[in-house]
């Protein structure tokens, strides 16, 4: 039976360095603030706390965050999504408000907790909108248990070749090349707000909303407990997503929307493009002057364009 809680959030990317490794977060506080004021619940998955936002009524849509990412990279699509749809937005187990449990991070392992948190809230079927590793997760379902999926919308992500496909210099050496934990923290106590702008940087392409409130926000919500052991678990598996699903891309069925930013330095929009020219019934959409999460920069040309597809037959 899911819990109401509320909490506050950031509203940016939590970053690679990170300070702390335990195994489960703290319960949340009372609030969350989006762009509105939103209740978060709980349900149970796979053992551990995972917190969601649930609203509006119809067809469930479920939008899925990035690696390092949480359920604020949404909050311009929560509210207006939901007076069409019932719009469950998560933080998936190691991220955000959820439990970060030390485990691998293996693709059965992601798609599993899912089904069971669509089973927990009765829904059979759902839209996935998934954003970098989210849309690699929303892949994953679609090919996995494809009844469950009814459309998919992948947003900036994720190639087949994924590591080949990163022109992030930040983002390509913590793949190649993770330093070890107890250097990322020390690197967060040493630099940590230079760290974490630099990020940004590379994430966001409209520098005006990398503000010192922003900064802030980002550098003190990488504080949260045992957020590093599920970000390098991820990564390594990173070879067993392209192994599984890559050779499949072109099996998906649904209908498929692909979004882009332009100014994407994590995954250039060539990449956006091959993966149209692989999936079969998909429609391609470039987002000008956006980056990595073009739903968060430039909802004014997304969000249109979501309830285009999503109210299409």
């Amino acid at each position: 039976m899911p819990i109401s809680l509320h909490v506050s959030i950031p509203l940016l990317l939590l970053t690679i360095l990170v300070t702390s490794c335990t195994t489960i977060s703290p319960a949340p506080p009372q609030h969350i603030n989006l762009v509105h004021r939103h209740t978060v619940q709980t349900t149970t998955v796979k053992g551990h706390t995972l917190a969601y936002l649930d609203e509006g009524e119809g067809q469930p849509i479920i939008l899925i965050h990035g690696f390092g990412g949480s359920m604020w990279q949404w909050e311009h699509q929560q509210e207006e999504l939901a007076q069409h749809f019932r719009v469950i937005t998560l933080d998936m187990l190691g991220s955000g408000l959820s439990d970060k449990p030390i485990t691998d991070y293996t693709p059965s392992f992601m798609l599993n907790s899912l089904t069971e948190f669509m089973d927990n809230l009765d829904i059979p079927q759902a839209t996935l909108i998934g954003n970098s590793l989210g849309a690699g997760v929303a892949i994953g379902m679609s090919l996995t248990y494809p009844e469950r999926v009814s459309k998919l919308i992948l947003i900036d992500g994720f190639p087949a070749n994924v590591v080949e496909s990163i022109a992030s210099p930040s983002y390509k050496r913590f793949v190649h090349n993770r330093p070890p934990m107890w250097l990322a923290r020390f690197g967060l106590w040493l630099a940590g707000r230079w760290a974490t702008e630099r990020i940004l940087n590379e994430i966001i392409h409209d520098q005006t909303f990398i503000t010192p409130v922003v900064i802030e926000r980002s550098y003190q919500n990488r504080e949260s407990p045992g957020f590093l052991p599920p970000l390098y678990s991820q990564a390594e598996q990173i070879p067993e997503w392209e192994k599984q699903f890559a050779p499949r891309l072109t099996n998906i069925t649904q209908p498929t929307l692909i979004i882009w930013g332009t100014h994407d330095k994590v995954f250039p929009p060539t990449v956006g493009q091959t993966m149209h020219a692989t999936l079969p019934h998909s429609t391609f959409l470039e987002v000008p002057n956006a980056g990595h999460i073009p739903q968060w920069e430039s909802p004014q040309v997304v969000n249109p364009a979501l309830l285009k597809f999503l109210q299409s037959n």
